[in-house]
């Protein structure tokens, strides 16, 4: 590419860029000139964004640009001028003059070749010519402008996601602080998970303060028991020599109280200020990836008042809180379900202006989208003043797609039947049109909002309209979670999935159709072991009752009794390894603040699993006894990988099954973990650092102990070359990484050594 190329190639992408802010200018002004055509100051700003387009457009030698932003702006001036009132079809043929700017904008050639045609219809209506073909004015022919064309200022350098506009700073002159850089998304990622592994860090602090606390108190016990020997020995029945080394051990540990104490107060300060320090680092990190919420608008509006002309109605929609911050992830995943919620409302809810004035309405539908912050969330409003659902006309499809019986359906509360909007392919409509009616594709909105740990909530008012109430978290990288134990390992619940937790007792648990429930506000709700989902050996549950977290799901509600309650915890998201797929009932992991790894369950998951265990009627009773066992000597497993997630993940697997497990991090800890203890298997890894898995196992068989060991090697490597080594250095069996979701890990375990008690 020439300098030439490059220049020209650097001033189109400023040109897009620029395209891009000035459009959304445009577009939000037309928007509220159509309801108020004679705004001064919209007209003012859209002719500002359509005279700098054009001087742009001159610039970088886009003369159809150039031709579309002065017919554009000629319009605009008329109506400033007053020598026109700007009607329905003007801001029509302005937002279709917008649209083509951004258009050619992204591709110069366009307008050049299959787009010429567009822009001369354009052109044309722009002009008020009758004839859509008429060809606009030659590409030559000078333009002249009613103020003196300066070069446009060239827009700063994008961020993360570019600004529609910067902010004017005092006197037209920027500052340092207000300079934008650009930072690529991969390095501001890495800067938030540093930081939030620091605030984790930092919370590792409170156990250890904990334990220099307990360790104050025992000094201080040891001092009283020093002091009582010592007056005990006043009675001369101690030698001298005696009595003096006690009163040589007093004033040591005088001296370490002493110090303990200075120390302590130094540590509390440094874990105070260091945790402190943390948290802002971790709060400005995160804000560096926050966008106001107004950045998932750009458009909707626009699209909403199109979609509503083009069925004959005339739509506003209102926003409230576009300034609240949210994370850029989330923000992208909300645009479709937003979408998607924003044109059911056009389409089926907003009734004809003809309707509206029938019913004392204004023959204009409003939509009216509210964001804000609570307690770590976002909560999201979308509410319309149309019909609102028709429960009877609901109450007909239900039966007739027969979900319910008459007598069924006619017994179903108003939430009952809501709750079959949200099904897969359920409609109201009796023909597929365009657009989707009230309740078709609800089932995707709800799970893209699944996706993002959050929830969806649907209630309307028959004639006034429905309102759903969205709640998600501000960012992806932390969740607010309830931590448990079950089996004897933390798992998390996230905090936005659970009704409440409570403890029961014996007497609060019946029978009912052979499964156990347990009466919670008005309802029985069905009792579920979450060992049993897990498929953990059920470890022993505290005697002051059985804990319970209530989870729901629509319509459903299920209580997951579980060992302990941990606590709440704020959570950094660690992503399972993509190469193991989907792991059933679970999301991610994170790390407790005392560095223990904990696996972040999914809710929707668990929702599915107790389903199956409900439809093959293998649904266990809750076991609220100690775990069995009785002494029973149970044989031992070495697990050896460099991964953490694996390790894990065959550690509980194989203690499921109810294996001794012991875990080590690479080859070397394994190959000291063998000499030092007794295991009855080695399951190894191929490629981990330090020593991999074939120099491990060929240690194994030159060692006269562990010469009859039985050795599995399970690797990500399936080809047949790396079988034959791995068999040739002396294992018994070669497993694929990839087997892990079915029983053949397990099935090899009982083959080598049997039974885990047999």
């Amino acid at each position: 590419m020439t300098p030439d190329e490059m220049r020209d190639a650097s001033l189109l992408e400023l040109f897009r860029l620029e395209a891009e802010a000035q459009t959304q200018v445009l577009n939000a002004g037309l928007l509220v000139l159509e309801r108020n055509p004679a705004q001064a100051e919209q007209l003012e700003a859209c002719m500002r964004a359509a005279h700098s387009l054009k001087g742009a457009a001159r610039i970088v030698g886009l003369d159809a640009g150039v031709q579309v932003a002065h017919v554009m702006e000629d319009l605009l001036e008329a109506a400033r001028l007053g020598h026109l009132r700007l009607q329905p079809e003007h801001i029509d043929a302005l937002l279709q003059g917008s649209d083509l700017l951004l258009r050619i904008g992204s591709d110069a050639g366009w307008a050049e070749a299959a787009g010429r045609e567009a822009v001369s219809a354009l052109i044309a209506r722009l002009q008020g010519q009758p004839d859509g073909r008429t060809p606009p004015p030659p590409a030559h022919a000078p333009l002249e402008p009613r103020v003196p064309l300066a070069p446009p200022p060239a827009p700063p350098p994008p961020a993360l996601e570019p600004t529609p506009q910067e902010p004017e700073l005092p006197g037209g002159e920027g500052n340092d602080r207000d300079r934008v850089l650009r930072v690529s998304a991969e390095r501001l990622d890495h800067l938030l998970d540093i930081s939030s592994k620091s605030l984790v860090a930092f919370q590792r602090i409170k156990p250890l303060n904990d334990v220099l606390l307990r360790l104050k108190r025992l000094q201080a016990g040891a001092s009283r028991a020093l002091d009582m020997a010592r007056e005990s020995a006043l009675d001369g029945s101690l030698d001298p020599q005696a009595q003096a080394m006690l009163g040589e051990a007093r004033q040591m540990l005088g001296e370490c109280q002493q110090l303990l104490a200075g120390y302590m107060a130094d540590f509390d300060e440094f874990g105070w200020q260091g945790g402190q320090r943390a948290q802002l680092l971790y709060d400005a990190a995160l804000a560096s990836r926050m966008r106001p919420f107004a950045d998932v608008l750009a458009g909707q509006a626009r699209m909403v008042r199109d979609l509503g002309r083009s069925l004959g109605k005339s739509v506003r929609l209102d926003v409230a809180g576009e300034s609240t911050q949210v994370d850029r992830d989330v923000l992208e995943r909300l645009e479709a379900p937003l979408t998607h919620l924003l044109r059911n409302a056009v389409d089926h809810g907003i009734e004809s202006p003809e309707l509206r004035r029938r019913l004392g309405k204004p023959e204009e539908g409003v939509i009216r989208l509210q964001a804000r912050h609570h307690a770590g969330m976002l909560l999201l409003e979308l509410a319309d003043d149309g019909a609102g659902v028709a429960l009877e006309r609901l109450r007909d499809a239900v039966v007739a797609r027969g979900f319910a019986t008459v007598e069924t359906a006619t017994r179903m509360t108003e939430e009952e039947l809501l709750a079959f909007l949200f099904l897969p392919g359920f409609s109201m409509r009796e023909q597929v049109t365009e657009v989707s009616g009230r309740g078709v594709g609800l089932d995707a909105v709800q799970h893209m909002v699944r996706q993002l740990r959050g929830g969806v909530r649907m209630e309307q008012r028959s004639g006034c309209g429905v309102t759903f109430h969205i709640e998600v978290p501000l960012t992806l990288s932390v969740v607010r979670s309830l931590v448990v134990e079950v089996g004897g390992e933390a798992y998390a619940f996230p905090l936005a999935h659970i009704e409440r937790m409570t403890r029961l007792q014996h007497e609060d648990i019946v029978q009912l159709e052979g499964r156990q429930h347990f009466w919670h506000e008005g309802r029985h709700v069905g009792l579920v072991s979450a060992s049993q989902i897990l498929q953990c050996a059920e470890g022993k549950r505290d005697e002051a009752g059985i804990p319970v977290v209530l989870i729901r799901d629509r319509d459903s509600c299920y209580g997951v009794a579980v060992e302990r309650f941990i606590g709440e915890r704020t959570l950094v998201v660690m992503p399972l390894d993509p190469r193991l797929g989907k792991v059933q009932d679970l999301s991610a992991g994170a790390l407790l603040d005392d560095g223990r790894p904990v696996l972040i369950l999914d809710v929707e998951d668990l929702f599915t699993s107790v389903g199956k265990l409900l439809g093959s009627g293998r649904l266990e009773k809750v076991d609220r006894s100690a775990r069995q066992g009785g002494g029973v000597q149970r044989k031992r497993v070495l697990v050896v990988d460099d991964s953490l997630t694996v390790r894990e993940l065959e550690r509980k697997l194989l203690a499921s099954r109810g294996y001794d497990v012991a875990v080590a991090v690479d080859g070397m800890d394994g190959w000291n973990a063998l000499r030092s203890e007794h295991v009855d298997l080695l399951i190894t890894d191929i490629d981990m650092p330090r020593m991999d898995g074939i120099e491990l196992v060929t240690l194994v068989r030159r060692d006269p102990r562990l010469q009859s060991l039985p050795v599995m090697v399970v690797s990500y490597k399936d080809r047949e070359e790396d079988r034959r080594r791995g068999l040739d250095a002396g294992a018994d069996y070669y497993l694929a990484k990839a087997s892990f979701h079915d029983e053949a890990l397990l099935d090899a375990v009982v083959m080598l050594i049997g039974e885990a008690q047999g």
